[in-house]
This record gives C-alpha cells, sequence and structure tokens, in this order.
C-alpha cells in the first residue's frame, strides 16, 4: 500500500510532478488548470502540516466504516467536491510552485512519528498511517487527472 510514509513512493510523485506540463492539454477530468492543480496541491500539503486551516465540513467521511474504506480503498470520483480554502490560487511561477510542492512532499515525509495532527475539513481526525495514505492517494490522483 503505498503511503507518504515511504520515500520510494515519494520520490515517484515527485518524478511525476515534475511532467506535469502547465499548459494542462493532458488533462482528464475536471475543471483545474495544472497551475491550479499544482497550488491546490500545494496548498493541500500545507492544510496537512497544519499551516492552512480549512473549516471542518460535518460530513459521514468523517466516521467509520467510510472513513477507512475513502482513506485506503475506494476509487476516488473524478471532480470530488473539495474544500474551498484550496481551490481558486494560482502560484506565482510553474517552477516555483513545482519547487514548493516538490519541497512540503519532502518535508511531509520527514514529519516526526509524535507530530501533532490538524483535524482534516473532510474526514476529521486521522492517524498518521491515515494522514500517509490520504495525502499519497490525493498527489496521486490529481497527478492521474493530468496524464501522470
Amino acid at each position: 500500500m503505498k503511503s507518504m510514509w515511504n520515500a520510494q513512493d515519494r520520490r515517484e510523485l515527485q518524478e511525476r510532478l515534475v511532467r506535469v506540463k502547465p499548459d494542462g492539454s493532458a488533462r482528464k477530468w475536471g475543471r483545474m488548470t495544472a497551475p491550479e492543480m499544482l497550488a491546490h496541491l500545494t496548498d493541500a500539503y500545507r492544510m496537512a502540516l497544519g499551516e492552512l486551516r480549512c473549516e471542518p465540513k460535518k460530513l459521514p467521511l468523517r466516521y467509520p466504516p467510510l472513513k477507512q474504506l475513502v482513506v485506503y480503498w475506494m476509487k476516488w470520483p473524478e471532480g470530488a467536491p473539495t474544500a474551498p480554502e484550496l481551490v481558486g490560487r494560482v502560484g506565482l511561477s510553474w517552477s516555483g510552485e513545482t519547487a514548493d510542492l516538490i519541497g512540503l512532499i519532502d518535508r511531509f515525509g520527514r514529519l516526526p512519528a509524535d507530530f501533532t495532527w490538524p483535524e482534516h475539513p473532510a474526514f476529521g481526525k486521522l492517524s498518521r498511517r491515515a494522514w500517509g495514505r490520504l495525502v499519497y492517494r490525493h498527489t496521486d490522483h490529481h497527478l492521474r487527472q493530468f496524464g501522470v
């Protein structure tokens, strides 16, 4: 099971990330442009690190067993809704945003075991294991959206 806690899995995401093209010509679904997707992922990492606050949502996803099914196993729908705080921003430069995201992937992977996790806006409280899987899957989902 791929996770952000595995260095090889993080490297794979970073290698795929640099293959995304700024014009987004390979987008397979959704309305986000490639620059918007890059900013979305960057902000999602900042949210996971507790640096960007997102308002919690009262959704069934917050409760077992649905939470575990979505975090670990279920295929995510294309065009699924997200926290409003994580959409709409476009980075100042493609190369700068890409470098920021690559650095955030490294930073996330080096978090200590006793890191105090913020509450996820949709899933609520998550374990370290769940955060590692969820962040990997979210990044992979958007890279696949753009054909990489």
